[in-house]
């Protein structure tokens, strides 16, 4: 056994071991550690601990000191003139005409290298743009091509999922991943669904990929043959998380029936003939527990109004609807929502036999007043009609026309092809 403390440089998520040579480092603190490119500004992410001594690359490389000011105000100062130098490398890139994209600079802690990391379709000739950012740095100068993942995990950002990229979070390297995975996972194979920002197959897939594997073992595939509580029939398809899967039975091949993995008995796995196979009893049916469900109901308290309730609440009022049965009122009297309502005939029909004189206002067939009109006052009747008045004469000569009452109009004031709001006047010959 070993004792280290587990250390994290800037931009990075794997854990590097060192030699704490007698310091007691806690999580959190910043220290100072060699490194093969010199002296590294870097954080720890586990105070001292031991390990075993075949998880160390040896020779071990110490640790120098604790983090000052002075070390803090140095690490500012590079990251300033880390975008100085992102920004003139960009500037040489287009003055050399290279096709290559800048990802991001690197400097290190003492200030005597500077490391470009860019992306490129192929190989880039980048001999004369190191010479020209060698004389304007006056630093070693290193530039490296990445792959498209280390230029996300560089970058950041969020995933589809939304959260940041695993890769720029913990992972410390990337996984394998293959189109396998997806296919074991019965998931869609669109490119556009199982891909993550930087184009390749995502992260994610790996992480799940022992489960299914274990449970596709224990499953059988599809067209297998099989004796389920029902009956003999083949298996048409397969829910590894659910661990189901829906049998077309040879007594009833449709509907598909959905049985549980523990009460199926595999005849023959896969695709095959049935000759020679003998079919045991059926087993027994899946039931699932409900005793947890049961006790969580017997436990629960029951539901109490709460303390400012005195009583239970009281049911609505229904709201009886006008004309409905046992209301005491006849057909509503329809109204119109909309649009404009021509009144040439019945202007015409009105004019020539009033309304009044046939029949009462109170004994119109088929049509029965509102309570909403009911209501409103009384049309004043002909004989006593106001003074001042101007009403044109009926051509029978029986006196002033009635008024004629308009319907209500929710589309506010609306006109007769006359012009006029009363009743319409007879022409005269």
């Amino acid at each position: 056994m070993t004792e280290v403390i587990s250390v994290r440089f800037r931009g990075g998520c794997k854990n590097y071991y060192f030699n704490p040579n007698g310091n007691q480092v806690k999580m959190g603190d910043q220290v100072i550690v060699e490194t093969a490119q010199g002296p590294e500004f870097a954080t720890c992410t586990e105070g001292n601990h031991e390990v075993e001594d075949s998880a160390i690359v040896k020779p071990l490389s110490p640790m120098l000191r604790m983090a000052t000011d002075s070390d803090r105000r140095t690490v500012e100062q590079n990251k300033k003139r880390e975008s100085e130098a992102f920004d003139i490398c960009e500037k040489k890139i287009a003055a050399h005409g290279l096709e290559m994209k800048l990802v991001n600079v690197s400097a290190s802690f003492d200030g005597n290298k500077i490391v470009f990391y860019f992306t490129a379709d192929g190989r880039v000739d980048f001999r004369e743009l190191v010479r020209d950012l060698a004389g304007v740095f006056r630093a070693r100068i290193e530039l490296r091509q990445i792959g498209v993942r280390d230029e996300a995990k560089m970058i950041g950002g969020l995933g589809i999922c939304g959260r940041p990229f695993c890769c720029s979070q913990f992972l410390d390297g990337f996984l394998p991943v293959s189109i396998k995975m997806a296919k074991t996972q019965n998931l869609s194979l669109n490119p556009t669904k199982i891909s993550g920002t930087c184009g390749r197959l995502m992260c994610c897939l790996k992480y799940e990929q022992n489960v299914y594997e274990d449970a596709a073992r224990r499953m059988p595939k599809v067209e297998s043959f099989v004796q389920t509580p029902d009956g003999p029939g083949n298996v048409k398809s397969v829910d590894l998380l659910q661990e189901t899967m829906k049998v077309s039975l040879d007594s009833a091949p449709e509907p598909l029936k959905c049985y549980h993995n523990c009460e199926v008995c595999v005849l023959r796995n896969g695709k095959g003939s049935r000759e020679g196979i003998a079919i045991p009893e059926r087993p027994a049916r899946y039931v699932e527990p409900k005793e947890e469900a049961e006790e969580f109901r017997e436990e629960s308290p029951a539901l109490t109004p709460p303390f400012y309730m005195d009583t239970q609440l009281e049911e609505a009022p229904v709201r009886e609807k006008i004309g409905a049965p046992g209301s005491g009122e006849g057909k509503p009297r329809r109204r119109h929502r909309g649009g404009r309502r021509r009144s040439g005939g019945r202007s015409a029909e009105g004019a020539g036999q009033p309304k009044a004189e046939a029949k009462g206002p109170e004994q119109k067939e088929g049509r029965t007043r509102s309570p909403k009109q009911e209501s409103r006052p009384a049309p004043p009747k002909p004989a006593e009609a106001r003074p001042g008045e101007n009403r044109a004469a009926a051509p029978g000569g029986e006196g002033e026309a009635k008024r004629r009452r308009r319907p209500h109009h929710r589309g506010g004031r609306r006109r007769n092809k006359n012009g006029g709001e009363g009743g319409s006047a007879p022409k005269s010959e």
